[in-house]
């Protein structure tokens, strides 16, 4: 039986699993390639770098991000710690200053004796150890092979274009309606009409809206797989209306009339609270992403719990692979952890590489697999990664991934303190 867990990727998940494991008293083999290798997007040689916004979103309990943080301040998440250390001024969210917070999170764990940091690229999955891999978003080409093999090259992905996610409870069912085309199927999309003057207003700001900038070894491949709304709008006015926004086979409620343009959503997830857009791939920035997509009837008042992304992701068809530990259903010794597997943000990350540290620590010691109820964003964000659904795209922490409440509130702000309290209730009964 091996004595020692080994881990593969320094960066947020993989530290946090580390000092989970090493405070447990299990040694620790850290594997980062840098500084001898560099991603494409990294630049920084500590560990856990920050590559994109140094924010890790609101602080309130009443976000569901916020709350996870609180979960894991709870719980002695040393990431969120050094995070809360490391704060800079951003009002009611957590920004970091990204040098201070990489350097401290590598001294903290240099400090460790149990915890060794090999600086190398790995290459190669040591199956019979216990082994959690954490190697991002911009896993190297050798590894993805490796992870390829052992979970299947038809379930890893490596470009992300999802598409906006919406709270099924902030549409407007008076102006959406269900319905499948020419009434066929069993109803199961939700259809927000358009008439020609919506249509063109809604046209003429999407076309004009500001595009968030790729990095330069994003930009062939993912315009390759798959078109953003954007760019397929600035083909013509009518290229949408043909396309993911074609009316054909409907007839508007309201009016009897088939409308000019018409949206439809999804249902995606198994609890019937979260609706991606269909065809809104998208490239727009997030705030132009809310701006616009609300000028379309029936989302005045949307809540994006997720909005749409187009990058270089790795990451693997979690739900068919993982249990809610984290590890392999088909294999005795391997975990992922971080963005890998399906987990979108860094508090998200964060949390996964947490639960996939005790879990590989319990796992060496004998003990029981600790799974987090689902009433905690923790529990919540496992179980959907863990979950079979026909359509599995990377999410982020947010309340409708949580169970409902026993009673029904219609105050939103209210709901969500609701349903932070009887997270945080439920946190601290978890036995450590």
């Amino acid at each position: 039986m091996p004595n020692s867990v080994n881990i593969i990727g320094g960066g947020l998940a993989g530290c946090e699993a580390a000092y989970q494991i090493a405070k447990r008293k299990i040694p620790v083999n850290l594997y980062e390639m840098k500084p001898l290798q560099f991603s494409p997007a990294h630049t920084n040689p500590n560990l856990a770098e920050i590559v994109c916004s140094n924010s890790f979103k609101s602080n309130s309990i009443t976000n569901a991000c916020g709350l996870l943080k609180e979960e894991l301040r709870i719980l002695d998440s040393l990431l969120i710690q050094i995070a809360d250390e490391t704060a800079v001024p951003a009002g009611q969210a957590l920004a970091v200053d990204r040098e201070k917070f990489a350097e401290r999170v590598t001294e903290e764990l240099i400090k460790f004796p149990n915890i060794k940091i090999i600086r190398k690229e790995c290459t190669k999955i040591e199956e019979e150890s216990i082994t959690i891999i954490a190697t991002g978003p911009l896993t190297s080409d050798k590894m993805a092979n490796e992870i390829s093999k052992i979970t299947g090259s038809d379930r890893l992905f490596f470009y992300d274009a999802v598409a906006p996610i919406i709270e099924k409870n902030s549409i407007d069912f008076s102006i959406a309606f269900y319905g499948d085309r020419y009434g066929k199927g069993e109803s199961n999309y939700i259809n927000l009409p358009m008439n020609q003057d919506e249509y063109r207003n809604f046209y003429q700001e999407l076309i004009c809206a500001e595009i968030a900038k790729l990095h330069e070894f994003e930009k062939n491949e993912i315009f390759e797989s798959c078109m953003p709304i954007e760019i397929m709008a600035k083909r013509g006015e009518d290229t949408i209306r043909f396309g993911p926004l074609k009316p054909v086979g409907f007839m508007d409620p309201r009016t009897g009339k088939r409308p000019y343009a018409i949206v439809q959503l999804r249902q995606d997830d198994s609890k019937d609270t979260l609706f991606n857009m269909v065809g809104f791939q998208t490239n727009l920035k997030f705030g132009e992403q809310k701006r616009v997509f609300s000028l379309i009837p029936g989302l005045r008042n949307a809540e994006f719990v997720k909005y749409g992304v187009m990058h270089r992701n790795t990451y693997i068809n979690s739900p068919d692979l993982l249990k809610s530990t984290y590890k392999l259903k088909n294999h005795p010794n391997i975990f992922f952890a971080g963005q890998i597997t399906g987990v979108e943000g860094y508090v998200e990350s964060i949390a996964s590489g947490f639960v996939t540290g005790i879990n590989a620590a319990n796992q060496l010691l004998k003990k029981d697999e600790l799974i987090f109820p689902k009433e905690t964003v923790i529990g919540a964000l496992a179980d959907y990664i863990s979950t079979p659904k026909e359509n599995f795209s990377p999410m982020n922490a947010n309340f409708g991934l949580l169970p409902e409440l026993e009673e029904k509130i219609r105050d939103k702000k209210e709901r969500y303190k609701m349903f932070a309290e009887r997270a945080i209730k439920q946190i601290k009964c978890q036995i450590l």
